[in-house]
């Protein structure tokens, strides 16, 4: 699973997810509210909270379909510890 920091990062962006609710790897991140403004926000606030650079592969609507899928992208771009 991902760190605290990422469903932290994540949860602003999603304007319709209840505060009670869990953030789940399926959670389809569009229906609570990613658009692709926030797409964009979103994804330089992860590049900078990461210190990642997202490949041009990556930008696309099936990386930020869920969490899951989002984390299993940032984690290949971050350097291995």
């Amino acid at each position: 699973m991902w760190d605290s920091s990422f469903d932290e990062t994540l949860r602003p962006f999603l304007p319709f997810l209840p505060a009670d609710e869990a953030l789940t790897a399926e959670t389809p991140l569009r229906e609570y509210g990613l658009d692709s403004l926030a797409t964009v926000e979103l994804l330089a606030v992860l590049e900078e909270t990461y210190q990642v650079r997202f490949s041009d592969d990556a930008l696309n609507l099936e990386t930020f379909e869920n969490p899951g899928r989002l984390w299993a992208t940032l984690s290949q771009l971050q350097p291995a510890s």
